[in-house]
């Protein structure tokens, strides 16, 4: 567990450096953030028990949060409602079969 967070500190890091330094110029004025889309995916594809999708959206939203001129806080928070939101979902209404 504490390994998958780490990985997913290091992902998001090089993630949020990316998105400031090269993609920057190419967003469409902060429309599409790679950080939100891969907080949305990581948590779409664990499995609904799991809770490294949480710690990934406040880590996510975290390093989102110290590359940008928002307050401290406000993506994490954002990011791991988005997340928790999407567990809910998941645990409630969804229901896939076990392979």
């Amino acid at each position: 567990m504490f390994r998958r967070i780490f990985i997913y500190a290091l992902f998001f890091y090089f993630l949020a450096l990316l998105q400031t330094s090269v993609l920057a110029d190419l967003s469409l004025r902060g429309v599409i953030n790679l950080i939100s889309v891969f907080v949305i995916l990581i948590n779409l594809f664990e499995k609904p028990r799991d809770y490294a999708g949480l710690y990934a959206g406040f880590i996510g939203g975290f390093f989102w949060d110290i590359f940008s001129a928002n307050f401290i806080g406000q993506n994490a928070l954002i990011l791991l409602a988005l997340a928790l939101f999407i567990k809910i979902v998941l645990r409630k209404y969804v229901w896939a079969p076990a392979f």
